[in-house]
């Protein structure tokens, strides 16, 4: 079976930081410094070369994530959680494909892209999740633009993220031969801990 070939211009990343920031004291994760830049400039990092459009979804402080990605709003101010940003970004993805990872995520896999991409069309699959080895990691996806409408009737139904996922018969890229690539910085101490192994 001959897979049409990767190509970054084809996929639009959605960086998703939307989400409360409940353990760390209601303050905006993305925005919290690491390693003396903000969270949210580790993950472009490791986007580089995987897609060629950076998207933030994000619900505050646009001016401070502007300079890292075009800012995508949720459709409601009311933090509905990542489903929210994911058909957001859906709605204003220009290219063909789109990757979703968490802005929490700053170890993601430097060929993340590209598995889930040969995943979902071996698959034939209009989607992909990352799989660590012991279970999905629904945030880390990649769907294809033609999903718009879906997420945006799977979000004014409630559904989670997942389950929409799985409607949709996702399939799953195998990444357990790395699964700390999908820790996620929840707490403070998550923060100082990866500074500790990542140096400064």
């Amino acid at each position: 079976m001959v897979l049409a070939p990767f190509s970054p211009a084809n996929i639009s990343a959605a960086i998703l930081a939307g989400g409360e920031g409940r353990r760390v004291d209601g303050r905006d994760k993305g925005l919290l410094p690491l390693a003396g830049k903000p969270l949210v400039a580790h993950v472009v990092g490791a986007l580089n070369g995987q897609a060629d459009t950076i998207l933030i979804c994000t619900n505050r402080h646009e001016r401070e994530y502007a300079p890292f990605g075009r800012i995508v709003h949720d459709p409601t101010p009311d933090f509905r959680g990542p489903l929210a940003g994911i058909a957001s970004a859906l709605a204003q993805c220009a290219t063909p494909w789109l990757l979703t990872v968490p802005v929490d995520g700053p170890n993601l896999p430097a060929d993340l892209a590209p598995r889930l991409f040969a995943a979902a069309l071996v698959a034939n699959s209009d989607l992909a999740l990352a799989y660590d080895g012991a279970r999905r990691q629904p945030l880390f996806a990649l769907y294809r633009a033609s999903l718009a409408t879906s997420a945006a009737e799977a979000l004014q139904h409630d559904l989670p993220a997942w389950r929409w996922q799985e409607s949709l018969g996702a399939a799953h890229a195998d990444f357990s031969d790395m699964p700390q690539a999908f820790a996620n910085l929840n707490t403070l101490d998550a923060f100082r801990e990866w500074e500790r192994v990542h140096g400064h």
